[in-house]
Order: C-alpha cells, then sequence, then structure tokens
C-alpha cells in the first residue's frame, strides 16, 4: 500500500518528532519547572530538525531493527510508568 492509500498514518520521522515533543511537554509538566519546559521545548526542537534528517533512513533494514529496539524500550518504560501509577493507586 502506497503513502497516498493511508492518509491517516503519519510518516515515521513525524511520530518520531511528536513523541520527544510529547515527552518533553510531560515532564516539564511533572516537575512544573518553567526552565525545564524551555529546554524540553529546544529539544523537541532539535529532535524534529534530526528527524527530518532521519526521515530516508528509516527505509535501511538495520536502521528499522535499531528502531523496533528504540520502540521495544519506550513501550517498556510507558508500561513501568503506567505499572507504577496503578500500584500507588491501589494503596
Amino acid at each position: 500500500m502506497s503513502q497516498e492509500e493511508k492518509p491517516d498514518k503519519k510518516p515515521a520521522a513525524d511520530n518520531f518528532a511528536e513523541m520527544f515533543r510529547a515527552f518533553g511537554q510531560a515532564i516539564g509538566e511533572v516537575f512544573d519547572d518553567p526552565e525545564l519546559k524551555r529546554k524540553a521545548k529546544e529539544f523537541a526542537d532539535s529532535a524534529t530538525d534530526s528527524a527530518k534528517t532521519l526521515a530516508n533512513r528509516f527505509k535501511d533494514e538495520d536502521v528499522k531493527a535499531k528502531f523496533r529496539d528504540v520502540g521495544k524500550a519506550a513501550e517498556e518504560f510507558g508500561k513501568s510508568v503506567a505499572d507504577n501509577f496503578k500500584t500507588e493507586k491501589k494503596e
């Protein structure tokens, strides 16, 4: 299926950039620190620029494999955080 046939699916580079943007914003809000929020925004902007540069590399098989590992690590981190909040909620 071509990119045109999947209008609701974002390119990997956009998802990559959005992940950093959301993570930085969440961390800044959690710690309610204006300086941290500013730095997180700078980091997200930099990651967005890098994602644009990496967009063509997502086609390489070794790059895909490495990003699968990154995805697994992010998923495990997310589950760990969610489990931590479930445990705290029960107490």
